[in-house]
């Protein structure tokens, strides 16, 4: 498959197909819909998966995702003993009518249960031996969390990936390629095998060097990679060493996951540049699911999946519940009945607002993405900070070949030193007076920046660990 001229123009499909004027809302949950919808890849030119269901008013979706809840709590609740215990007393039909009387759910509370019922804790609505899957969590956030699935729920996953694919202008004439050695992550499983299941030729490219990963999907005429933003710009900065022109390839576009980066303006530059592709972000959890899509439309921002997940923000400091703006996103998923979470507080740092997209759906969009894990904020002289808007103003910096940022967490305040590695030509006195000024005129604060020698900073192939929080020198244990 041959480049066009711009990575927008490559993927743009042409959209022929009208909104129908009603939805059989009791094929929503069926799983055996799942399989019917996956061959619409074989339709040219349709940029959804359903689009009666992507394409609903608001107040439809409202309609779908009370139906959903009211069904998803009436089959749980009678062998889930976690929720048993959760929402003990409480009516699923009145629930559905209003959830913001449900109590949230947070990763604390699974990993509690899970400990106290190893291995797998008690959010499992049927009995063990109807679960298929195993995947768990990084566990960068502490504890790994375990989640089986059924095959129905697994049934699930590929529809949302689907969509995603669908909304990004997949044809089932792309072919993939996966760069990551397949362990219990979950992320880019479901994202090789959702491709594979609507017929696209999909290369699984672990245990090999990036050199020899080049060379495989170049010698494969790969069209898609799967991969996270980090090891995107690794790849690119080993074939510029090596003399690859990957802009010259037949790869017209990168789905990105696992971290924040996809949306991160100077990120996405980054990779678009060193691989003359179009960048689609995603998000999505392990315990929840694939939730957020990019459009092809409307770069820059993701849309939550609505059909299949309640979206609500809550505020960090107030925990005051809204409907949209800035906050942390707590998202109910809606097709996962294995095991489920409903008003599970996802620790991201979000700004999401409702409005008619240009790609025709009403779903909330998060501008910017995924914006920062408020876990990670760093509070610099006063000065909320999250490692994201580093991130993004040091990747400005073409001199920049990797960075990691050391926090030191005193009593008084957090102290933040910037490691640099510089690419070889860089020259390191105006690349620190850039760095300090940028720092300095955009986030208020004036940074610590230390050089290293290049190759000295790791390189990362799943999510990359460039935050390090360490102790204060102070006396405290």
């Amino acid at each position: 498959m041959e480049k066009g001229n711009s990575p927008d123009e490559r993927l743009r499909p042409d959209s022929g197909s009208t909104r129908a004027d009603s939805l059989d809302l009791a094929s929503v949950w069926d799983c055996r819909h799942v399989a019917n919808l996956a061959a619409s890849f074989r339709i040219p030119g349709m940029p959804f998966l359903d689009e009666k269901l992507e394409t609903l008013t608001p107040a439809a979706i409202r309609i779908v995702q009370r139906e959903k809840l009211y069904a998803m709590l009436d089959a749980i609740l009678p062998d889930n003993a976690f929720y048993q215990k959760k929402l003990q007393g409480i009516d699923p039909e009145l629930a559905a009518a209003d959830w913001s009387k449900l109590p949230f759910t947070t990763r604390a509370e699974i990993q509690a249960d899970q400990a106290a019922n190893p291995p797998f804790g008690t959010n499992l609505s049927f009995p063990l031996n109807d679960y298929v899957r195993f995947h768990q969590t990084s566990g960068s956030a502490g504890v790994p969390m375990r989640w089986l699935d059924r095959p129905c729920d697994w049934a699930w996953w590929h529809r949302l990936w689907h969509t995603i694919y669908r909304a990004a202008g997949v044809m089932q004439t792309d072919r993939f390629v996966f760069p990551f050695s397949f362990g219990p992550f979950i992320g880019f499983w479901a994202g090789f095998e959702s491709a594979v299941s609507m017929g696209n030729l999909s290369l699984p490219a672990g245990g090999m060097t990036t050199t020899a990963r080049l060379k495989f999907l170049l010698d494969n005429a790969v069209t898609v990679i799967g991969c996270t933003p980090t090891y995107a710009l690794r790849m690119a900065e080993v074939a510029r060493n090596e003399g690859i022109d990957l802009p010259a390839s037949s790869v017209r576009a990168l789905f990105v996951a696992g971290e924040p980066g996809g949306s991160i303006p100077a990120v996405r530059a980054a990779m678009e540049s060193g691989w003359g592709a179009r960048v689609f972000d995603h998000s999505g959890m392990t315990e929840l699911g694939p939730y957020a899509f990019e459009c092809l439309e409307s770069p820059g921002g993701l849309h939550v999946n609505e059909s299949e997940f309640i979206a609500e923000i809550r505020d960090p400091a107030s925990g005051e519940i809204r409907q949209d703006g800035a906050g942390e996103l707590v998202l109910t998923n809606l097709g996962r009945w294995g095991a489920p979470l409903i008003r599970y507080r996802t620790g991201d740092h979000v700004h999401l607002r409702r409005e008619l997209c240009t790609c025709r759906r009403h779903f909330a969009r998060l501008d910017g993405g995924i914006l920062g894990r408020i876990d990670d904020m760093i509070v610099i002289r006063g000065n909320n900070v999250f490692p994201t808007a580093i991130e993004a103003i040091l990747r400005e910096f073409s001199e920049i070949a990797e960075f990691r940022l050391e926090v030191t967490d005193a009593r008084a305040m957090s102290e933040l030193k910037i490691v640099i590695e510089p690419t070889p030509s860089a020259e390191t006195k105006s690349l620190l007076a850039g760095v300090t000024a940028a720092i300095r005129d955009r986030l208020s604060f004036r940074p610590i920046v230390e050089f290293v020698k290049p190759g000295t900073l790791p390189r990362f192939e799943m999510k990359a660990r460039r935050l390090l929080r360490k102790p204060s020198n102070d006396g405290a244990n």
